[in-house]
């Protein structure tokens, strides 16, 4: 089992944060956004900055780049980070990376994932496309699609399909809770799945790590839109705000809020910025007796689930807050 161990973070380690080889034969890739870089950048101005070291606890296991769509010229893969058998509590997290909807790599979430497994979870990491590659809505399709891959294999993949979580970083967050409030319709479900009354893309629960909630207000567009046609943003959605305000109106979660939304958890780093569309999502939540927690961790770097010590103070706030959601029973 040592042996077994060892060959398992061998494995890790050697893709750990790496975009995928293959990657740069078949689209363009904006390798701008990786933890080595954020590393770089904050650890100065930031000296409590750690790397995480990741261990592995027997009967863990992980699974990489299982492809879960189609794309006819390429597939887009998902790994997986199994719980051991005894420790395993039924629960699935779906986690979205972050990069500004352009970079980024599924890889960016192995600490977290493989932290939350050992306390029990089967965390999922897809990959998705990137406005590099495809713009609005095309990324969020293909999170639908890794939601309904992962509930059509939940007997497999030993999870309860109505215990699927979603969450994300940064624009990886503001995916996961547009994805996870649009639920109820068909907006970001691709054409082969709109009128497939089986495709159900319902989370029991939202974790929005620093992502924006509603680009639409003033806070936001002040940096969203501040570099008008070349703001991230703008080259995800396709337009800057003036030129299409109904497009990022859309896709702003807070317009979205309903009466079956799942509960929320949104963790900031302290950097007002990222915090815009926030209270408006709790307010709604919390008028339809959907529970929100809002956790502000002192002023910090944006990408803090990256590093220690804010890797294990996300992975218990997280394992806390999907607790209480545990208390309130299983969606029907």
């Amino acid at each position: 089992m040592k042996r077994q161990l060892i060959s398992l973070a061998l494995t890790l380690i050697a893709t750990l944060w790496l975009p995928a080889l293959a990657q740069d034969s078949v689209y363009q890739v904006d390798d701008g956004y990786t933890p080595g870089e954020r590393f770089a950048r904050y650890k100065a101005e930031h000296p409590e900055l750690q790397w995480p070291a990741l261990q592995f606890r027997e009967g863990q296991t992980v699974e990489f780049e299982r492809p879960y769509k189609s794309l006819g010229s390429r597939d887009l893969h998902i790994d997986t980070f199994f719980p051991s058998a005894e420790n395993h509590n039924g629960q699935a997290i779906i986690f979205i990376h972050g990069g500004g909807w352009r970079a980024g790599n599924k890889s960016n979430f192995y600490p977290l994932a493989n932290k939350l497994a050992q306390l029990g979870y089967t965390v999922f990491t897809p990959e998705y496309r990137l406005s590099i590659e495809a713009q609005y809505p095309a990324g969020m399709q293909d999170i639908t699609d890794a939601i309904l891959w992962v509930k059509s294999n939940s007997e497999a993949l030993m999870i309860h399909p109505q215990k699927v979580a979603i969450g994300g970083g940064s624009s990886g967050g503001q995916m996961a809770a547009l994805a996870g409030y649009t639920a109820h319709t068909s907006l970001y479900k691709s054409d082969s799945h709109k009128s497939d009354s089986h495709s159900d893309t319902s989370v029991n629960a939202v974790i929005d790590l620093d992502g924006v909630l509603d680009f639409t207000t003033p806070l936001a567009l002040k940096f969203e839109n501040k570099r008008k046609a070349t703001s991230a943003a703008a080259m995800w959605l396709g337009a800057d705000y003036e030129a299409n305000p109904a497009r990022w109106k859309e896709a702003s979660a807070a317009t979205h809020v309903n009466k079956a939304a799942p509960p929320t958890l949104v963790i900031s780093s302290g950097q007002i910025r990222f915090t815009a569309g926030h209270e408006a999502v709790g307010q709604a939540l919390n008028q339809y007796g959907i529970h929100y927690e809002f956790v502000a961790l002192p002023p910090t770097i944006h990408t803090f689930w990256l590093f220690e010590p804010y890797l294990s103070q996300t992975t218990d706030t997280i394992h806390t807050f999907l607790q209480r959601v545990a208390t309130q029973g299983v969606p029907q």
